[in-house]
């Protein structure tokens, strides 16, 4: 440097950090406010799903029980669509009702097709196809009537029901039952319990948008799965030795949890392979028969990473974890045989 030259002025790195994480945290709420509607204490609040029809055998019913009429429209890495891939498994419904994958792309805006459906490349143009004049989300899973052209159903909670009951007589397995008569009312009161603080709390805590949000969140979450691995020490199921559809919607959110919830959503209090019970509980639903095939944990992991933005704006996908320590024996039988001596 000469001794006439000057350095350059630079603002100080205090006003640069500032002045970015002002910027950045700006364009992170507002993005955020596109992918999770909040209320004013920060907290993510799940909206209504808005096709509530039903499958039935009742003549006069538009969507009438039917083999290869209706298709599931769904997203591998979804846990509420993973949902009816399971019971559709299950059940044994594979050659009654067929199924079209869509993926996520932050580009387009939401779910896209592989290929073209009736003309549409994404999921949110099928709605609109479907319903004009639709403003709501575009979701997966969807139950769609072919036959009808029209949107049956897209609430997880209530196309399991239908898949568990309304197409029996297509089944290879229809004497199984995943929700009895008996068990309801446990069953139903389960659901609601692990929707609030396990399904929805995992988005609880990595959409909030306040500290105080997700702390709460976090604690609701981590109660529930303390209460839960407490009551699996006694029991092989959630509502004793047979598998409900209590039990498919914990595990779904139980199978992405180490993968995704832990690190980018952080959920990171524990694993759920740090828990004795609920390890194990994991590993013996998805060797249940037909199970594993509706998993794809690199998927999942790919999806989260690589398309949540505002959560991971480097999209670096993580290596881990292992996938291969669901393979490892369950152990799960030794609770029958204990409760029942």
């Amino acid at each position: 440097m000469s001794a006439n030259s000057k350095p350059r002025a630079s603002l100080p790195p205090k006003l640069i950090i500032g002045l970015g994480k002002f910027v950045w945290t700006r364009m992170w709420h507002i993005m955020m406010s596109k992918l999770a509607p909040r209320n004013r204490s920060g907290e993510y609040k799940r909206p209504e799903s808005e096709f509530r029809n039903w499958i039935s055998k009742d003549a006069n019913s538009p969507h009438l029980a039917a083999s290869e009429r209706y298709q599931l429209i769904v997203g591998m890495s979804c846990p509420w669509a993973h949902r009816t891939l399971v019971v559709r498994a299950l059940k044994g419904l594979q050659d009654c009702i067929s199924v079209d994958l869509v993926y996520p792309d932050p580009l387009a805006g939401g779910w896209v097709f592989a290929e073209e459906k009736d003309g549409c490349q994404r999921l949110a143009d099928f709605y609109q196809k479907l319903q004009p004049g639709y403003t709501g989300r575009a979701t997966v899973p969807v139950l769609w009537d072919k036959e009808k052209q029209a949107i049956v159903n897209n609430e997880s909670a209530e196309i399991i029901v239908m898949l568990n009951a309304a197409l029996n007589e297509f089944a290879q397995n229809p004497d199984l039952d995943l929700y009895p008569e008996s068990l309801q009312t446990e069953i139903d009161t389960w659901n609601q319990k692990i929707y609030e603080t396990v399904n929805n709390g995992v988005y609880r805590c990595g959409f909030a948008q306040t500290q105080q949000a997700y702390d709460r969140a976090c604690a609701d979450l981590f109660a529930t799965l303390d209460e839960i691995d407490s009551v699996l020490a006694t029991r092989r199921y959630l509502c004793g030795d047979k598998l409900t559809l209590a039990d498919v919607r914990l595990f779904t959110t139980l199978l992405r949890f180490d993968v995704a919830y832990y690190g980018l959503f952080k959920c990171n209090r524990r694993r759920i392979r740090d828990y004795q019970h609920l390890s194990g509980y994991l590993r013996d639903i998805y060797q249940l028969p037909g199970v594993r095939d509706t998993c794809d944990r690199e998927q999942v992991k790919k999806d989260y990473y690589g398309n949540l933005f505002p959560l991971n704006p480097g999209q670096i996908i993580p290596t881990g974890p292992d996938m291969e320590d669901l393979l490892e024996p369950h152990q799960r039988e030794w609770v029958e045989k204990t409760v029942r001596s």
